[in-house]
């Protein structure tokens, strides 16, 4: 019964080789190599990302490109009640839209100034066809724009926080500071059309074009990258930052001489005020687009809308001049 094989009770001391894996899971953590083996292993899932990057990376840099029949489609379908059906409304669509959104203008402005010709072939006098040119507009756009100008002139006359004035522009009544506003733009429009008119019908007919162009022109520049969306939905978040500066920079460009080559039957005089009502109207819109991004921290559907007007009325306003 000698149990001679108790000395290997002390047999134990294999678990004195457990202190050596101690050390073994030190290793790892003073093994550099497995470090490097880890980023190679972020390097080599993050290679696939590279394809969706393009996704992203162009509309702070160079925009996404959709064939100019959809971005024509997309000008018409938005900004206009035209029977254009548009096919695609993406973030492509709205780049190439913005970019054409100065034709859609053409289109109405041409509209407006056909009607207040045939009122003068009518008999009509200078002011019943300069109440009907401003009204075209305001038909062939279900009356948003005017709607827009309304809605921001209430937001930015409250004076109150950003997110306070974005709700009472979202609001559907409108306020004091909507009616006295678009009182007196709309009296300001038919002012002006019933004075060029009174020059003759092709003077009205081209204020009525170069009024046209030149608001939709500012939104083209109101949708340039660097411009925000003041809220996640809506018009304005669907097309804010989709145009670049340098494309922007070309649609104002030749909106500018546009509207001076139009004036050229009429001598040099009338081809610069054209092009100098066609800045004027850019600028002015520039300077609400600025204060509308300083007090509600970028654009709407709204301050689309009163861009274009105020776009408009200015244009007119300075091709009285003179």
């Amino acid at each position: 019964m000698d149990t001679t094989p108790e000395p290997p009770q002390p047999q134990p001391q294999p678990s004195a080789r457990p202190p050596e894996a101690e050390p073994e899971p030190e290793r790892p953590e003073s093994s550099e190599p497995s470090e490097p083996s880890e980023g190679a292993e972020q390097q080599r899932p993050g290679r696939p990302e590279h394809p969706p990057r393009p996704h992203y990376d162009p509309p702070p840099a160079h925009a996404p490109r959709a064939p100019w029949g959809d971005g024509v489609r997309f000008a018409f379908g938005t900004l206009t009640v035209l029977p254009v059906r548009g096919t695609r409304w993406d973030r492509e669509a709205a780049h190439a839209g913005m970019l054409c959104a100065p034709l859609a203008g053409l289109a109405v402005g041409l509209c407006a100034a056909a009607v207040g010709g045939v009122l003068l072939f009518l008999g009509g006098g200078a002011l019943l066809a300069a109440v009907a040119t401003a009204a075209i507009p305001a038909v062939l756009t279900r009356g948003l724009h005017l709607d827009g100008l309304a809605d921001t002139a209430d937001g930015l006359g409250s004076g109150k926080p950003a997110e306070d004035a974005l709700r009472i522009m979202k609001r559907s009544d409108i306020g004091p500071f909507g009616v006295i506003t678009l009182l007196f733009v709309l009296l300001g429009q038919v002012a002006a059309l019933a004075e060029l008119y009174g020059q003759g019908w092709a003077h009205g007919a081209v204020g009525a074009t170069v009024a046209g162009v030149a608001a939709r022109c500012a939104l083209t520049l109101a949708a340039r990258v660097g411009v925000p969306a003041a809220r996640p939905e809506g018009l304005g978040a669907a097309v804010a930052g989709s145009v670049p500066w340098r494309s922007a920079g070309v649609v104002a460009a030749v909106t500018v001489v546009g509207c001076a080559v139009v004036a050229v039957p009429f001598g040099p005089y009338a081809v610069v005020l054209n092009a100098f009502a066609a800045l004027a109207a850019l600028a002015a819109a520039e300077l609400l687009l600025h204060h509308c991004h300083r007090r509600l921290g970028g654009v709407t559907g709204d301050v689309f809308g009163a861009l274009a007007e105020t776009a408009a009325t200015t244009a007119l306003v300075v091709l009285t001049f003179g």
